[in-house]
C-alpha cells in the first residue's frame, strides 16, 4: 500500500466545496422542513434550558409511541438549528417513534463540551416524558455528540443509558485532533487536551452500547475514515458495532433515508 499524507487539512474537511449543489440541498432543507412542520403533530420550541437556543421540536406518531428517536443535528458545531432538518422526522416516526430535534448553542460562544452538556440536558428531559427504548442520531457533528453521550465518562445518567437501544453516528467526526489542523479551529477553540477529552474515538462506550456507523462513499476521505476509527475502537472495547458505507451518497443527501421507513439506512437501524 501507498505511503500517504494528508497536507491541507482545510480541504480534508471541506465537505460544500466538494459536493455540486450542497447551498442549493441546505436551502432544500429549511424549505422541506418548514412545510412537514405544517402537516405534522408536533410540539414546537420546548425549553430545556435558560439559553435562547436550548429548546427542542417534538413529533408525535399517529398511536401510543414505541419509544423515542433523537436526532442531533451537524454543522461543524458552528451552524444551524433544529428548523432545518423536522422533514427528517418521518421514517421514525412511521415506524411508531415519537421524535425529538433539539437545537443547542453554538461555538465560538461556547466549547463543544458545553454543546456535549446541553444535549444531553435535553434528551434527559425528553426522556422522562416520552417511555420506551431510545435510538440516538446524529449527522455529522451531531454524529460525534451521540457518540460521546453514549461513552463511560461523558455519556448520559444511568437510567437513561439504560434505555439507549442504538447510537446512530451518520458521517460523524469521532477524533477532533485533526481539527487542530484547520481554520475551522479559530471559531471551535479545541486544545490537544480538550481534543483528548472530548473525542468519543479515545474514551470508552457504556456497557452494552450498540453502536452503527454509517457513511456515504462519496464523502470526503476523512469521514470514511473517521467513521471506520470510532467503529474499529469500539468494537475493541466491547461495543456491538456495525460499520456501512452506503453507495452512491455523498455528506448532505446520506440522511435521506432517514425520510423512508423502508430505507437501507431504516432498516439497520430498526430491524438489524
Amino acid at each position: 500500500m501507498a505511503m500517504q499524507r494528508l497536507i491541507d487539512w482545510d480541504d480534508a474537511y471541506a465537505n460544500a466545496a466538494h459536493t455540486p449543489g450542497a447551498e442549493d440541498i441546505i436551502l432544500r432543507w429549511e424549505v422541506d422542513a418548514n412545510d412537514y412542520r405544517e402537516i405534522a403533530h408536533c410540539e414546537l420550541d420546548v425549553s430545556y434550558g435558560t439559553g435562547s437556543r436550548e429548546k427542542y421540536d417534538v413529533f408525535y406518531p399517529s398511536g401510543e409511541p414505541k419509544g423515542l428517536f433523537v436526532f442531533v443535528h451537524g454543522g461543524y458545531w458552528l451552524r444551524f438549528d433544529k428548523s432545518y432538518w423536522s422533514h427528517f422526522a418521518s421514517g421514525a416516526l412511521a415506524r411508531g417513534f415519537s421524535v425529538c430535534m433539539p437545537s443547542y448553542p453554538l461555538c465560538p460562544d461556547v466549547e463543544i463540551g458545553e454543546i456535549r452538556r446541553c444535549v444531553s440536558k435535553a434528551v434527559s428531559q425528553v426522556s422522562s416524558q416520552v417511555g420506551g427504548p431510545i435510538y440516538l442520531c446524529g449527522h455529522s457533528a451531531g454524529g460525534h455528540i451521540v457518540s460521546i453521550l453514549s461513552t463511560d465518562t461523558l455519556g448520559l445518567p444511568d437510567q437513561i443509558a439504560s434505555r439507549i437501544k442504538k447510537t446512530i453516528s451518520l458521517s460523524g467526526v469521532h477524533d477532533l485532533r485533526p481539527l487542530l489542523k484547520t481554520e475551522l479551529n479559530d471559531r471551535l477553540r479545541l486544545t490537544e487536551s480538550t481534543c483528548q477529552a472530548w473525542s468519543p474515538a479515545l474514551l470508552r462506550p457504556q456497557i452494552n452500547t450498540n453502536l452503527l456507523c454509517w457513511v456515504g462513499v462519496d464523502e470526503r476521505p476523512e469521514f470514511v475514515r473517521q467513521n471506520r476509527l470510532l467503529a474499529d475502537m469500539w468494537l475493541g472495547l466491547g461495543a456491538t458495532v456495525q460499520c456501512v458505507e452506503e453507495s452512491g451518497r455523498h455528506h448532505f443527501d446520506v440522511i435521506d433515508g432517514l425520510r423512508d421507513p423502508n430505507s437501507t439506512l431504516m432498516r439497520a437501524v430498526f430491524e438489524d
